[in-house]
Parts: C-alpha cells; structure tokens; sequence
C-alpha cells in the first residue's frame, strides 16, 4: 500500500507529534509498505529523514502529486492547507486527531469549527476516547506508539532515586504544582527529593520557587535530556510525576516512563489517564493536596509496585509501534475498500 502522511511538524522538530508520526513512519515502512511524509518542518541535516521519503514544505504542486501517488492519504491532525486537492484526487482521507479542536481558553475560532465540520467527510481515528468525546464524531480510538528501542528496562542501573518530572517548563505542565506539592509533604514531616528534566520559559521562576519553598537541597534540574541519557536517568527513578493543569490529549510521557520502569501519577482529566492505564495513579487536575497524597501513597509503596509492573507489559505492548500501526493499517485497509467499492458504483 502506498501510504501518505501529512504532519504539518516532523522531525527534526520535537514533540508528542512528531516522535508518533516518525514512529508510525518508519512501522509502516517495517511492514512492507510504501510511505512518503509532507511536513512544514524544514532539515537540519541529511539524517532527519531516518530512511523515509520526506517532502518538505510542499508547494501545491508537489502536494497534488503526493496525493495522486498514494493509495490512503493520512493526515496526522487535520490541515485544511493539505487537504484541498482531496477535491480533484478523490483518495481514501484518513485523519488523526491528536489535540483539542479549541484555544487555550476553551472558546472555539471559525476555523476549528470548520475543521469539525470536515472531519466528518474523513475517517476519523482519535489518540483517546476524550479526544473523540471533544470533537464528537464517531470514528476509532487508536493510542499513541511509544519509542520502545529507546525507552525500556536498562540493567545495571539502580533505581535509587524518589520522583522525577520530565516535560517542558511551561505554566501547563504543572512544575510549580508539584514543587509547591513537595514543600506541603515536608512541612507534614514528608521530604522526598525530585529530579526534574526539561527546559523552557518558566526554569528560572521554578528556581526562584525552589528556593522560596526551602527545597534547594533535594530538588534538582538536569536541563533537557533525550535518548540514551532520557532513558537511563529514568531508569534511576522509582515514580514519574506528570502534574499537568490542561487537560492532555494522550501523554506520550506517562508510556516512556512506564517502560523504563516507573510508576506514575497523573492529573485525571483528558487523555492521560489512558497512557497511564494500570501503571500508576491519578488526581484530579490542579489539586495540590490529592497529587501530594497520591506522591505519598507511590512512595510509601502502599500498593505494591509489582502489582503495577505485572501489567505494564501488556500495557506496553499495546503502544508499541508496530502494534499501533498493524491497528491503522487495518483501518486504512478498511477504508481503501470503501472507496474502491463506492468508485465502483459510481462508474456504472
């Protein structure tokens, strides 16, 4: 099957976005299929490709030649700017929609209600089920892959460390949640310490707060990582914390730290819940007392952490590369026949 995927960010850029549509990428390439890639990311070198026919920053032409070639046309997100030859090369459109449909404050432009209201000429698959509840039209709730190669049980390394966060320094992600969290549990006679991974806007107001909250000595900021040394200062860890305020589509996060083997607390609300599934636990969204609770209870080990690690490999193996791209193939097979059958009618 030929097979184009339109992701308007790719790699080299990085994101949640980016690591599932290279990883679909290359699965679909894996399983014997023919796989070109348009995307608005420029190069940085002649790696960024990994081995997959990239077309970058398309011009019209070239985007209408894309879509003549392919045999399924994958949108991962829905980009009206790369749809509109679906007009004139009538080919199966597939899209998957990884985000919320509206602005950070929760209104909705015109142009995300043009965007629903095309959804439904697609078939539509959805990251999770909240995803799909938002956007409301029926379609399949296929899950994010996770990049097993690089983050996954290491040996020789001892899990001697308490928490860690991994994220981007944003309001969103809830560092400060957390920090202010961990000063509550020490003021109760609770002290753990945190490793916190990333950079971003908001590092040195979290520095400043780290101070204020009289926890210099046991948190620490590593600064961005990714992978092997990603993988290996995970596998440190004993809980990953992801304090999110938003509610998150998915969180491609909670699936890297459960294979590196750490239990994790999540907020509850949107998609992240569904990446943690059996391995860890969740609070609601903002409420520093119950992450804080939520933090003791993983610590203390009041529910063993074999109980959560028995299930992470089923857990696991459901996020897979290739076991999430088997499910798409599925439905693109599903929906190559669709239209085949529906050309069919149409020319007699």
């Amino acid at each position: 099957m030929k097979i184009l995927l339109a992701a308007h960010v790719f790699s080299p850029s990085i994101g949640g976005i980016e690591s599932c549509s290279m990883e679909l990428a290359l699965a679909f390439s894996n399983l014997g299929h023919q796989v070109q890639v348009i995307t608005q990311t420029p190069s940085n070198n002649a790696d960024d490709n990994h081995g997959i026919a990239v077309i970058r920053r398309p011009r019209r032409g070239a985007i209408t030649r894309a879509i003549r070639w392919c045999d399924v046309y994958f949108q991962s997100n829905i980009s009206l700017q790369t749809a509109w030859p679906l007009i004139f090369e009538r080919k199966p459109w597939i899209v998957c929609t990884h985000t919320w449909l509206r602005n950070s404050d929760g209104t909705t432009s015109l142009l995300d209600r043009v965007k629903k209201l095309a959804l439904r000429l697609a078939t539509n698959i959805y990251i999770s089920e909240s995803i799909r509840d938002h956007v409301g039209q029926s379609g399949f709730v296929v899950p994010n892959p996770y990049n097993a190669t690089t983050f996954r049980l290491i040996t020789g390394i001892k899990r001697e460390r308490s928490l860690v966060f991994l994220g981007r320094l944003v309001s969103d992600k809830g560092c400060d949640l957390l920090i202010r969290s961990l000063g509550m549990l020490r003021n109760s006679g609770f002290a753990v310490p945190l490793t916190i991974i990333g950079d971003g806007p908001e590092a040195e107001p979290l520095r400043k707060l780290i101070k204020k909250e009289h926890l210099g000595g046991v948190v620490h900021l590593t600064g961005f990582l990714s992978g092997e040394a990603l993988a290996r200062e995970l596998n440190r860890h004993q809980v990953l914390v992801v304090p999110s305020r938003w509610e998150e589509p998915f969180g491609m996060v909670a699936l890297e730290g459960i294979a590196c083997g750490c239990i994790v607390v999540g907020s509850s609300a949107g998609g992240l819940r569904d990446a943690i599934g059996p391995c860890g636990m969740t609070f609601m969204n903002g409420d520093m007392k119950a992450l804080s609770q939520a933090i003791r209870d993983a610590i203390e080990k009041k529910d063993s952490p074999e109980v959560y690690w028995a299930k992470a490999s089923a857990h696991l193996e459901r996020h897979r590369a290739e076991s999430v791209a088997s499910r798409y193939l599925r439905i693109f097979e599903q929906a190559y026949r669709k239209s085949h059958r529906t050309a069919e009618i149409l020319a007699n």
